[in-house]
C-alpha cells in the first residue's frame, strides 16, 4: 500500500515538475511559433503593445469551442486598447487528430479568427507556462523589454452560458492593469479539456 501512495505522489509530483509552469508575477517567456497563415509570429512582435492576452485552446475541445466566440469578441474589444489576442494549440495531433495544423488553419478560417492561431509543435510553450488545460488564458503586462504574468486561469465564471457569467476576470484583470492597479483575482481555476502532450 505504501509503495502504491509513494508511486502516486512521484506521479502527481512529476505532472508538478512538467506543468509547474509560470505564476503571476513571473517574466513571460518568449516564443516563435508558426501562425496558420505559415508566419512565424513572435511574443517580441508585441513590444509595442500595453499587453498580450495569451490563450490555449484546441479546435475539439467543448469547452474551447464554448469560448471561441467571447475569445474574438475580446480581442476585437481589447486589440485597440494595447491588448491583442494571440491563441496557441499545444494538443499533438498524433493524440488529438482534429488539433493538426490543416485542422486548425480550417477552424481559423471557418470562424475568421482575427489574431494569430499558432501552433506549439514541439510542445515545449504549453509546459513552459504551465497550460494544463483548454482554454488556458494568460494575461501578460508589458514591462521593460519584455511581459509579465498578471492573471492566468479562466476567462470567466461560466463555460457553458456566456448571457449567465457574473465574474469576468480576464476583463477585470485588464481593466485593473489600464487604472495602474494589480488583478485581484491574479489567478483562478481554468476548466477545461486536458492538454494532450506525448510526456503529460
Amino acid at each position: 500500500m505504501k509503495k502504491v501512495i509513494l508511486g502516486m505522489l512521484l506521479s502527481v509530483a512529476a505532472t508538478l515538475l512538467v506543468h509547474g509552469g509560470l505564476k503571476p508575477g513571473d517574466k513571460a517567456t518568449l516564443f516563435t511559433l508558426m501562425n496558420v497563415d505559415s508566419t512565424n509570429v513572435s511574443l517580441s512582435d508585441y513590444s509595442n503593445q500595453k499587453g498580450v492576452i495569451l490563450v490555449f485552446t484546441s479546435v475539439p475541445c467543448p469547452f474551447s469551442k464554448a469560448y471561441e466566440q467571447r475569445i474574438i469578441e475580446l480581442h476585437n474589444r481589447y486589440a485597440d486598447l494595447g491588448f491583442p489576442m494571440v491563441a496557441i494549440n499545444s494538443n499533438n495531433p498524433e493524440i488529438s487528430p482534429q488539433d493538426s495544423f490543416y485542422h486548425m488553419q480550417v477552424r481559423a478560417r471557418e470562424k475568421a479568427y482575427p489574431f494569430p492561431y499558432l501552433k506549439d509543435s514541439k510542445e515545449e510553450i504549453c509546459k513552459a507556462y504551465g497550460a494544463t488545460r483548454t482554454p488556458f488564458i494568460f494575461l501578460l503586462e508589458k514591462r521593460g523589454d519584455g511581459f509579465q504574468v498578471a492573471y492566468m486561469g479562466a476567462l470567466d465564471d461560466n463555460s457553458l452560458d456566456a448571457r449567465s457569467v457574473a465574474n469576468r476576470y480576464l476583463e477585470n484583470a485588464i481593466h485593473a492593469l489600464t487604472q495602474g492597479e494589480r488583478p485581484d483575482p491574479a489567478s483562478t481555476r481554468a476548466i477545461g479539456c486536458l492538454i494532450k502532450i506525448k510526456d503529460s
